[in-house]
Order: structure tokens, then sequence, then C-alpha cells
């Protein structure tokens, strides 16, 4: 018997740093759904036509609201951006690198928080095992 998927997901406008002085805006969705209960992922939709999507440990990004975590190729830390006291905002920046190259992206920390305090009703930390469907993937591999 097949359980059923459910998925949370948000679209955003992230920020793509190109200096201290200048960034330019990049639509993405965070997607999360119970049949990967340990991943998040991202899709970036580029003037390139193809979305582009990063898939990464859901509880990287809940550290990184918190505190700097990652190494390699994700790498995530909250701060504050923007000139003056008054102008500044809560971002979450994610440093990624590929072998096509390297991205510095900003995004809304009270809009990811949010985003995963829903993923999180959907399965709670602890209990990712639980969600997965152990039977229909093994049945699946051996049909």
């Amino acid at each position: 018997m097949e359980r059923p998927t459910s998925v949370v997901e948000h679209e955003l406008e992230l920020n793509l740093v190109l200096s201290p002085e200048h960034s330019v805006p990049v639509p993405a969705r965070l997607s999360y759904g119970s049949h990967d209960p340990y991943a998040v992922h991202i899709t970036f939709h580029l003037d390139t036509g193809s979305p582009v999507t990063w898939v990464f440990a859901r509880e990287l990004l809940v550290e990184g609201t918190f505190r700097p975590c990652g190494q390699g190729d994700v790498r995530i830390w909250p701060t504050l951006a923007g000139g003056t006291n008054k102008g500044r905002r809560s971002v979450l920046c994610m440093a990624l690198s590929s072998p096509a190259g390297d991205a510095l992206l900003e995004a809304p920390l009270p809009v990811v928080a949010a985003w995963l305090e829903r993923a999180h009703r959907l399965v709670p930390p602890g209990s990712e095992l639980a969600a997965l469907d152990m039977d229909g993937s093994l049945a699946e591999l051996l049909a």
C-alpha cells in the first residue's frame, strides 16, 4: 500500500550577490516532501530556461538559520544585510560551489524559517525514518 506524499513549497526571491554593493534577484522555490524526509530542494528559475535544483540536508538548512554550518559544496549562515541599522534585514546566506562555478545567495531569513516550520509540522525532526515507505520502495525495486 502506497503512502500519500505531502509536499511543502514556497516561491521566493533570493539575491545573487555579485559584489558587496551589487546583487541581482533570482526567483526560487523551496520544496520539502515526506517522500524524501531528510532533504530540502531549492530550485532556481534562471534566464536559461532550465531551472537548477540543489538538494541538501534539511538539518543543514535548519542549523544554518542559527549559526554558520556546512563545508564543501554547501555552506549556510545567518547575517544582517543592508546599509543602516533601520534598513538592515535578517538574511540567510548560502554559498554554493559546483564545477560550473560558485554562487553566494541571500534569502530572507524569516521566510525560510517560516517555511521550515511548515516542513517540521509535515515531518517532525527525528521522525524522518518513520516517514519513509521502505516496504513500498523495496517492492518498487524488486518489481
